[in-house]
């Protein structure tokens, strides 16, 4: 069919239901006349007659009747599906699919899972997790959650932690045998539990900067008896006190709190941004990532740890 035609079919639609040009005029917000003059060109178009009009009264031809008996419940559905579609722009329904880091998604998604579901009964969260950068739009994802040195830079990107560091701890029982390092060098007499990245397949390097040398930045290429490329069985080794752990302050806090690990080195840990929900657009949004959204922005203020003030951020890739 003729597209052009569309708007037309609608407005002879409205003025059927109301068998008045008047009472349909005022509805749609146009004149009498425009309207008048629409389904005469309409009528033109179609080669048909599809009103009876007189200067009192108004009926469907038998044409009419049969193309209005067609056309409403076709208009009805089409009603229906832009009003769901504000549904899904006004009230977070629907799927969530969002593209995460296992770390951030144990550190920050998974402890307010209960939370999050129970504020918004109309969403349903798939958690995509990828330890790589994706595309989220080739993905068909709807957000995705990294740090804020891997985003692409036309993303649309809100910080949802604070600074991050990277801390070195042991148990105190590996320490009580082994001693401390002083300083990253010492960290040659110790074991090193390792990372190895699954994409890239090296090992991830310890990274430090002199709290004495301004902008003195560098790594440390980590020794030691185990090898790994899961965060979770890296941190169960450091407990059981097989050897050092660098990694996200983040994700060993709980164990650092509780006096299961120990920090050491602290003063030669560098904050570096944090990670970031990024989406493809802010303009129209849709309401189940703006939920999202605003859902960690108000758990980011909790995850607040001390840092040295002293220090300023670096744009140095860590593990996500």
């Amino acid at each position: 069919m003729d597209p052009s035609q569309l708007p037309s079919l609608a407005w002879f639609a409205h003025i059927a239901h109301h068998r008045s040009f008047t009472r349909a005029a005022a509805e749609m917000g146009v004149s009498r006349a425009a309207l008048s003059q629409n389904l005469k060109a309409l009528e033109r178009q179609l080669d048909v007659r599809l009103l009876y009009r007189t200067t009192r009264d108004m009926s469907l031809t038998e044409a009419g009747q049969r193309l209005f008996d067609a056309l409403r419940p076709a208009l009805l559905t089409i009603d229906s599906a832009v009003r769901n579609l504000h549904e899904v722009r006004d009230e977070p329904t629907g799927l969530l699919r969002v593209n995460t880091s296992r770390i951030a998604a144990k550190a920050l998604v998974e402890p307010h899972l209960g939370e999050f579901m129970a504020r918004y009964p109309q969403l349903r969260l798939e958690l995509v997790m990828d330890d790589g950068l994706s595309n989220i739009i080739a993905d068909g994802c709807d957000a995705g959650i990294r740090l804020g040195e891997s985003l692409a830079g036309h993303m649309v990107a809100v910080p949802i932690t604070p600074m991050l560091e990277m801390a070195v701890a042991a148990t105190p029982d590996y320490f009580a045998r082994h001693g401390k390092p002083g300083e990253p060098a010492d960290l040659i007499r110790h074991n090193c539990l390792c990372y190895r990245h699954a994409s890239s397949g090296a090992i991830f390097r310890w990274e430090f900067t002199s709290p004495t040398i301004k902008d003195h930045d560098f790594v440390v290429e980590p020794q030691g008896s185990v090898i790994t490329n899961d965060d979770d069985g890296m941190i169960r080794a450091a407990l059981q006190g097989v050897g050092l752990i660098q990694h996200m302050e983040l994700a060993l806090r709980e164990h650092l709190r509780d006096g299961t690990l120990v920090r050491v080195l602290q003063a030669w840990s560098k904050p570096f941004p944090g990670f970031y929900l990024y989406a493809p657009s802010r303009e129209q949004m849709p309401a189940k990532v703006r939920a999202l959204v605003d859902f960690l922005v108000d758990k980011r203020e909790a995850l607040a740890a001390p840092v040295p003030a002293a220090m300023p951020g670096n744009n140095r890739r860590k593990r996500a």
